[in-house]
């Protein structure tokens, strides 16, 4: 994936996982982005939720894809597909905070230019 993004500086890749252990919350975010170095980002929160951890994770990927110039592409990888489609669900659920302000975000990447895309990948963390 790395190879296929570094070949265009209009993608970013962004590969998001958390973890829960004895109430603390360890959310990685790794972003790529051609001609940029690779960023780690690690979070820790305690007393959140899984869910929580993970569209945190996400949103802050998206947060910084979202501001790098040129990014026309974005690819979220996530061992937590459940939580990217919790994005875009209209209902009302305990995480409309996360879900609000990652779709406020991709509203001015979208609207930025109509062209612009954003995938969600999932990879089983077991593969590791």
């Amino acid at each position: 994936m790395v190879l296929r993004i570094s070949s265009s500086s209009s993608m970013a890749l962004v590969v998001t996982d958390a973890s829960i252990k004895n109430d603390i919350d360890t959310s990685v975010s790794h972003i790529y982005l051609a001609n940029y170095p690779l960023i780690k980002t690690v979070h820790h929160a305690i007393f959140v939720t899984s869910m929580e951890a993970e569209l945190f994770a996400i949103r802050y990927g998206i947060n910084q894809a979202c501001i790098k110039e040129g990014v026309s592409k974005i690819i979220i990888v996530t061992d937590s597909i459940h939580a990217a489609e919790k994005i875009f669900d209209s209902k009302l659920h305990p995480y409309q905070s996360h879900t609000t302000a990652i779709l406020s975000k991709l509203h001015c990447f979208f609207e930025a230019n109509q062209e612009n895309s954003i995938e969600f990948w999932e990879c089983s963390s077991r593969l590791k």
